[in-house]
């Protein structure tokens, strides 16, 4: 079933009469990479679940252009699926899981064979082509399934975490494999995920979820430089978390102090003078200075390649998490700044995901 957009008006799930999502309202674009992030528990399985047609929904619709899609059956919506249970055939070959697909669409058998080669090639399972799903790893299945998915070429992909049992290396190939072949092939992919990297590289718009509501919707450079509240803030790598107090207010500038330690921010939302707000920094946005910056002494460092992650605390004991090419060594002194566009005030209150 094609469509130009993909609509759910107020889809809503409960169970048991609590709510497992909440009017989740989002237009989907042909051809668009959407991302459902956030953390276990928070509703992105359930939002896929629906879409799929796997559970039905409490509140809401969903439409297909001008089709309601929420009252047919899953069979009906023409969807591709790859969920985190692998779902395969146990006593067909590699080969045939990903054929049956074709096959029971009755297309040519040289058409058949083209794509299902293709897509065998395409998750790196040529060797394993013969075999039977109980005789692969559990990274080689997901990739049988991946491929069992794309080789239809639906409108619409539905992906729940495809990557999860996939070694690094690995995960890394298909990733951008996964990006290219949405690409190439022209598809919409709803890709459910908790790793805020991989829905970063991936996705064309993602949706933050928590406790079942969404938090935020936008693009990749959107989430990661303007966080909406301090939970997608705390999800999409802004280690440093700290309370401070308003002291000052210059335009959307603010100065936020504790003891110590004193920073110049942006409020992402009003703040007034004496409030209480949570300030949001990612490790990579502290630096080392020279002096006249915050200090704190270096208790733990941990090397990672070029660089080296960095626990220091101030004296007041605030916790302080960077990110830099330095080698600071365990005890050391040193002095911390940011720049005011990357120190993010978030007030206290912000009532996200309630």
């Amino acid at each position: 079933m094609s469509f130009d957009k993909l609509r759910l008006d107020g889809v809503t799930r409960r169970f048991a009469g609590r709510p497992g999502l909440v009017d989740l309202t989002l237009t989907i674009e042909r051809g668009e990479f959407i991302a459902l992030l956030g953390p276990s528990g928070c509703g992105k399985s359930t939002a896929l679940n629906c879409l799929a047609g796997l559970l039905p929904l409490s509140v809401g619709s969903i439409w297909a252009d001008d089709t309601r899609l929420d009252t047919l059956p899953p069979e009906r919506r023409g969807f591709g699926m790859v969920f985190q249970n692998y779902a395969l055939f146990p006593h067909m070959s590699v080969r045939r899981n990903i054929a049956f697909g074709l096959q029971m669409r009755r297309l040519p058998r040289a058409e058949v064979r083209r794509r299902t080669d293709e897509a065998i090639t395409l998750v790196q399972l040529e060797e394993h082509a013969a075999k039977l799903p109980g005789q692969l790893s559990g990274g080689q299945q997901q990739r049988v399934a991946i491929a069992r998915a794309v080789v239809l070429e639906p409108a619409l992909v539905l992906m729940d975490e495809p990557l999860s049992n996939l070694d690094a290396k690995l995960r890394l190939e298909m990733r951008t494999e996964l990006r290219r072949l949405h690409q190439s092939l022209g598809l919409t992919t709803v890709y459910v995920t908790h790793d805020q990297e991989e829905a970063l590289s991936l996705a064309d718009r993602l949706v933050v979820l928590r406790d079942g509501r969404v938090q935020q919707i936008g693009t990749p450079e959107q989430l990661h430089t303007r966080p909406a509240n301090r939970h997608v803030a705390d999800f999409m790598g802004y280690r440093n978390l700290l309370p401070l107090t308003v002291t000052e207010k210059v335009g959307d500038r603010v100065v936020l102090a504790r003891g110590d330690l004193r920073l110049i921010g942006t409020a992402v939302a009003p703040v007034d003078l004496g409030d209480e707000v949570t300030v949001g920094i990612r490790p990579e946005d502290l630096r080392l200075v020279d002096a006249d910056a915050i200090p704190a002494t270096v208790e733990v460092v941990e090397y990672q390649g070029r660089e080296v992650a960095v626990e220091a605390r101030t004296a007041d004991g605030v916790r302080l998490h960077l990110r830099t090419p330095d080698r600071p060594a365990p005890g050391h002194k040193i002095h911390v700044a940011a720049d005011p566009d990357r120190v993010l005030a978030f007030p206290t209150d912000d009532g996200a995901g309630g």
